[in-house]
């Protein structure tokens, strides 16, 4: 089982991408030097808006988010995990943990990468405005074992 969907957002000149266990993405439109963890702003969705198939998926404990982030050319994957305990109903934000922490913002858990790992090409080119597309693709692994 997989399920898709996408968020349009933009960089902002204030991106930092410094943030050590999260990165984030908001329909908020402005940010302020304290958010070293928004990397897109003006987002389309935030986790309450995204499609209610893929929000199924991420509710279980098995689920592996792939996020795809693309901006000024580059292309960075994450993966991440889902939870039973995910409600996906903030208004206006997504969040990628490092952790297992769970809040009504997050959207992947033990993610392998953060705003602090993510391309200093990429994070400058959030900085210079560019569009930031947010592909994200929820999967049930098949389970081989009779």
């Amino acid at each position: 089982m997989k399920a898709r969907d996408i968020v349009r957002a933009r960089g902002h000149p204030l991106v930092r991408g410094a943030h050590p266990t999260t990165f984030e993405v908001t329909k908020d439109e402005t940010l302020t030097a304290a958010g070293d963890c928004i990397i897109g702003v003006a987002a389309d969705k935030g986790a309450a808006d995204l499609d209610p198939g893929l929000k199924e998926l991420l509710r279980d404990d098995r689920a592996v988010l792939t996020t795809r982030l693309t901006a000024g050319g580059e292309t960075i994957e994450v993966r991440s995990g889902g939870s039973a305990a995910f409600t996906l109903d903030h208004p206006a934000d997504l969040v990628w943990r490092r952790s297992d922490f769970i809040s009504d913002r997050t959207v992947g858990i033990r993610s392998n990468r953060v705003a602090a790992t993510l391309p200093r090409a990429f994070i400058e080119a959030l900085q210079r405005g560019e569009d930031l597309v947010v592909e994200l693709e929820v999967e049930i692994p098949e389970n081989d074992c009779p």
